[in-house]
């Protein structure tokens, strides 16, 4: 079978967010499933590739777009908070580029697997202006939805610049209270949409998740489905991990009391492993449920429990962050930075991690925490739900703390219960070892995509 994946961004060329990270770990799992995989990206400026062709993993080609205009940037979307004004143009002009390059390159795909609304015209363009080409006429369009509130909104003025009919600027195609919306070209002209978790496909059928276009998810449910993200095992190891103070797995446990340790001693925390450590990594958005931590750290500052922050984001909630260092809690460890280091350093040092999201299309921190033995607490939504499984002392069933209600007080109810079960500490280990042995690898994730890759071509 062979696939054309395309997608704004990919480890370890360039990355802003998730997306990066699927677009570098899905084709090459895909790959050891005996696929034929290429790969499409724009060529930004921070690309140091000589050449239109780079290589990801063993044999992958990547096709890199050049622009000089368009992509020689300091930014992928945009610069000092604000995107740039002729994005309509840049990913316009990418997706049209990534389909004249296959012809070039006489490579055509069985399945060109598009990502978010930056490639999502592809699927439209082959529905209208190639819908009469021989070249294509066997390719199938998958479209993944990674999170549905980036939709690729522009001014109705600028929809000349997609190249399309003036006919297609309506209800049914991409109009959207009268602006364009790239995303909702994906929904409604790909074969087949997939979003990141079953949850999260479920939810954005509904007008609380669906961000305006839950009747056109509702519209196109036959042909909707979620596949969980998967983890690359390779990058996230406590046993191989060389950032982290000491490496250990689940049979040497006890050597995770060394990272603990490490960690409060770099984050001028009192060294106790009796202690338990909290910690979150975060984008600080309303999405992550930062309101929800912030609403409670007055309380959790009065227990006996320590908690670490690091993530960077919308200013207010900076702000609100920065007053409460001021008071210079000595439980508390709060950086306001983007720090990769640190973040591993999180993962492997905290006995517990949280995830109290607003919605959550997938989330790789619970899966992170899951594999470093650092118990989740999260909050029942997306991809949170398809992974965390509420843990029952009584049965010794679940990996992790799971509360419903949007609140801090419900969050700051599962945080007690953690810390009930933490004091039990042959409970605790087990439950450290149970959540260590969960498989969320690329490969399961891949042989869904693969079955849906099938049912597409099947259905010629």
């Amino acid at each position: 079978m062979k696939i054309l994946f395309c997608s704004s961004e990919m480890v370890p060329f360039a990355k802003t967010g998730g997306l990066a990270d699927v677009s570098g770990a899905l084709p090459q799992a895909l790959e050891k499933k005996g696929c034929l995989v290429k790969v499409a990206l724009p060529k930004y400026k921070g690309i140091k590739v000589p050449g239109k062709i780079a290589r990801l993993g063993e044999a992958i080609d990547v096709f890199l777009i050049e622009n000089e205009q368009y992509f020689n940037r300091s930014g992928l979307y945009g610069e000092a908070g604000g995107d740039y004004d002729d994005n309509l143009l840049r990913f316009s002009f990418f997706c049209q580029q990534v389909l004249d390059l296959l012809k070039q390159q006489n490579f055509c795909p069985d399945i060109i697997h598009c990502n978010d609304w930056q490639s999502a015209l592809i699927p439209v363009y082959l529905k209208t202006k190639l819908n009469q080409d021989d070249f294509f006429k066997q390719t199938k369009t998958i479209f993944t939805i990674h999170n549905l509130a980036y939709q690729g909104l522009f001014a109705k003025e600028q929809f000349p610049q997609t190249n399309l009919d003036w006919s297609l600027f309506n209800m049914q195609a991409l109009e959207f209270y009268n602006q364009v919306n790239l995303l909702k070209g994906g929904l409604l002209f790909a074969d087949f949409i997939t979003t990141v978790s079953p949850t999260y496909a479920q939810e954005i059928q509904l007008p609380k998740f669906g961000c305006g276009l839950d009747g056109v998810l509702r519209q196109r449910k036959e042909n909707l489905s979620g596949i969980i993200n998967g983890l690359d095992y390779t990058a996230w190891n406590p046993a191989t991990d060389d950032k982290i103070f000491q490496k250990y797995g689940p049979g040497n446990l006890e050597l995770k009391a060394v990272n603990k340790k490490g960690l409060q001693r770099e984050l001028n925390l009192t060294e106790d492993e009796n202690i338990p450590l909290f910690g979150i990594v975060t984008r600080l958005a309303e999405q992550k449920g930062i309101e929800l931590i912030i609403s409670a750290l007055e309380k959790m500052a009065k227990q006996k429990l320590q908690f670490v922050l690091l993530g960077t984001g919308d200013n207010k909630y900076h702000e609100a962050l920065e007053l409460i260092k001021q008071k210079k809690y000595k439980n508390f460890s709060i950086n306001l930075r983007f720090d990769a280091t640190l973040a591993q350093k999180i993962y492997a040092g905290c006995d517990i991690f949280l995830m109290p999201s607003n919605y959550e299309p997938c989330g790789l921190g619970q899966l992170i925490s899951l594999k470093y033995g650092t118990i989740p607490v999260v909050r029942k939504t997306g991809g949170l739900a398809d992974t965390v499984e509420d843990y029952q002392s009584k049965t010794g069933q679940g990996n992790g703390f799971v509360f419903e209600e949007y609140s801090g007080k419900k969050m700051f109810q599962a945080i007690e219960r953690s810390m009930a079960v933490y004091k039990k500490r042959n409970q605790w280990l087990k439950l450290m070892r149970r959540a260590m042995q969960y498989d969320f690898s690329w490969a399961a994730s891949a042989e869904k995509y693969i079955k849906l890759y099938r049912q597409a071509l099947n259905e010629r």
